[in-house]
């Protein structure tokens, strides 16, 4: 039969003896809450056995008292002070709060963590800046293939639908245009609103947004991929810079292609605009173009190239540094990947405001 546990008090000492286990304790807590008088050691050498739960009720006992605990074996003191680490404050569920204040609260966090993204994006800007001057200065180390297939994923492969949606965009503007101009008999300037805004702002706009969707979420979803399958890590244990093998090929492929991009998407929105005003206002393509040169300045057309590469820079960077990011789990993935068109999309339209103000301060009107 297991030893009950027992406790007897000498002086400023408890002495245990017995088995301090779960099955022996008995009513020994009770007793140990209704013990009165003043302790400095504990003595636990007269033990037989002891359990956590007998750590548990020592340690308790011992801390509520302020004594020594001594007379253990080196078993026995390695249990107790497991117990007594384990011994933490609990955290207490919050009190809930207001509608109001949890709102406020959310919008900060949000403040904060754009903030953090926006400066994470600025570092990561400066080391591709970085490798591509290293790469400028080692020629041997530029990556001509990668680039070149990048050509192809960025632009070849995209001209069908940046096509598609460009011609209707320009069938679009032609046909709102020509529907209110006509209430003032001036629906010849229908070729003014297209030509226009075509060349400066819709054509390389548009297919910014597009390259965003379809390029950058595919930048994030590859690199996420790689970060997951540990092959960015093995690149980094060969010697294989990822900035250089990876993010620029990606960066100069679609800061390169974006102007032949955005230039190829305002020709298919002008044709769009030139059928419509052909078929609905009767005005024939020779007098179509010869008043789009007219009325379009070439100073619209810079503004459009001038746009594009920084476009494309912006979008390629969000989407790399996003799959950059990527660890944990698959849904990492497609979470960042979301993020990366996003966060393009935002900062594209930013800058294409700031743009605007640009041109129009410097008289590119």
């Amino acid at each position: 039969m297991t030893d009950m546990a027992a406790f007897s008090f000498d002086r400023d000492t408890v002495r245990f003896t017995g088995s301090l286990s779960l099955a022996a304790i008995g009513t020994l807590p009770e007793q140990l809450r209704a013990f009165q008088g003043e302790v400095a050691h504990v003595d636990l050498s007269a033990i037989t056995r002891i359990d956590t739960v007998g750590a548990w009720l020592i340690h308790r006992f011992a801390a509520e008292h302020d004594a020594d605990v001594v007379g253990l074996d080196a078993d026995g003191e390695h249990l107790l002070s497991q117990v007594a680490h384990a011994d933490q404050p609990v955290a207490m569920r919050p009190a809930p709060v207001g509608s109001l204040t949890r709102v406020v609260g959310e919008i900060g966090d949000a403040v904060v963590q754009t903030g953090r993204t926006l400066y994470g994006l600025l570092g990561f800007l400066g080391a591709t800046l970085i490798a591509f001057w290293h790469v400028t200065t080692h020629p041997k180390r530029f990556r001509f293939n990668a680039v070149i297939q990048r050509f192809e994923v960025v632009g070849v492969s995209a001209l069908g639908i940046i096509g598609l949606m460009s011609f209707l965009i320009g069938i679009v503007i032609a046909q709102q245009g020509a529907v209110q101009l006509q209430q003032f008999g001036a629906e010849f300037l229908t070729i003014n609103l297209v030509g226009r805004i075509t060349l400066r702002e819709l054509g390389v706009l548009m297919t910014a947004i597009m390259v965003a969707g379809r390029s950058g979420s595919a930048f994030a979803a590859q690199i996420g991929t790689m970060k997951l399958t540990e092959e960015v890590d093995a690149m980094r244990t060969i010697g294989v810079s990822p900035m250089e093998a990876l993010v620029l090929p990606r960066v100069l492929a679609t800061v390169i292609m974006m102007p032949l991009l955005g230039m190829y998407a305002s020709i298919v929105a002008i044709i769009g605009g030139l059928l419509l005003c052909w078929v609905s206002l009767g005005i024939p393509p020779v007098t179509f173009v010869q008043r789009l040169r007219e009325v379009v300045p070439i100073t619209d057309l810079y503004v459009g190239l001038v746009k594009a590469p920084v476009f494309g820079l912006i979008i390629a960077v969000a989407g790399c540094f996003q799959g950059m990011l990527v660890e944990g789990d698959a849904e990492q993935v497609g979470t960042r990947t979301t993020s990366a068109v996003v966060q393009a999309i935002f900062l594209v339209i930013v800058l294409d405001a700031f743009f605007a103000v640009f041109f129009t301060s410097i008289g590119w009107i």
